[in-house]
């Protein structure tokens, strides 16, 4: 500990090995353990994902410490993180291992129920939703700052062990986008998050779109002439068309007459005289 309370920097190198250690030490202990591992330096690559790590940089409550933040996620330090309905809890390794907790404000009713109005008929399946695959409108209400799905800084209370003043530290920093990162992979975590039903978005597309079950206007069907107009054919009238479907009737045959049978008539011989 330094004189002004502060604890003495501690390298990547050995920050990743004391994160390994930890990992291994709670995999041990039966615990369920979620570490955030990139593949490089890029955060997150899918539509969800970058959404919410631009929604972080928006607000300039985070500005400060956000870069420290990504630097940590980086280099491996969030051990574990876990998200439920309102909350995300994390371990982050520093110069010691550091317990982040998270409490993420539900989707108020009226806030939600207006987006899936807003989107309804946009979205047509749960894998185009979960996929980001919509029109560049839906993404724009879902995404839109104050009143879109994702939360405001005064939605989110930030707490960390560590001993930084600051809500905003670079632990929690680190957690908030390795959230992002695990949404590229799993993106139905941000309803469960928000506490609300990502398939009633589904439904409201449904219920836009009815069937229809009535008979086009009769201004709208076309004639036969406006047919021969159009593509130059020459139509039959209707009596012609029916005649030329049904074969003509041939007129019935008188029935066969039954023949009757009558035997050969047997021709008598003349008796032959005795001699």
């Amino acid at each position: 500990m330094s004189f002004y309370g502060w604890r003495p920097y501690v390298p990547v190198a050995e920050r990743r090995r004391k994160a390994a250690k930890e990992l291994e030490k709670r995999r041990k202990k039966g615990l369920a353990v979620s570490p955030v591992l990139l593949s490089g330096r890029t955060i997150a690559t899918t539509f969800w994902g970058k959404a919410w790590c631009e929604n972080l940089e928006r607000y300039s409550d985070y500005a400060n410490r956000l870069p420290r933040g990504r630097a940590y996620l980086r280099n491996g330090s969030v051990v574990d993180l876990q998200i439920a309905s309102g909350a995300i809890t994390a371990m982050v390794s520093g110069s010691q291992l550091y317990k982040v907790n998270l409490e993420v404000e539900p989707v108020p009713r009226l806030r939600w129920k207006s987006i899936c109005q807003d989107c309804a008929g946009g979205i047509d399946s749960l894998v185009e939703l979960l996929q980001g695959r919509f029109s560049k409108g839906v993404m724009e209400r879902i995404c839109r700052q104050a009143h879109g799905l994702f939360p405001s800084p005064a939605e989110i209370k930030l707490s960390c062990s560590c001993p930084d003043w600051a809500d905003m530290c670079k632990h929690v920093a680190a957690v908030l986008y390795g959230v992002g990162a695990r949404f590229d992979h799993q993106p139905e975590l941000l309803f469960r998050l928000r506490a609300v039903d990502e398939k009633e978005l589904i439904a409201s597309a449904g219920k836009s779109m009815p069937l229809s079950k009535t008979a086009p206007a009769a201004g709208r069907i076309l004639a036969s002439q406006d047919l021969e107009d159009m593509f130059g054919l020459d139509m039959a009238n209707e009596v012609e068309v029916e005649t030329t479907r049904r074969p003509r009737k041939q007129p019935a045959k008188p029935p066969k007459q039954p023949v009757k049978k009558t035997g050969a008539r047997k021709t008598s011989q003349p008796a032959r005289k005795r001699k």
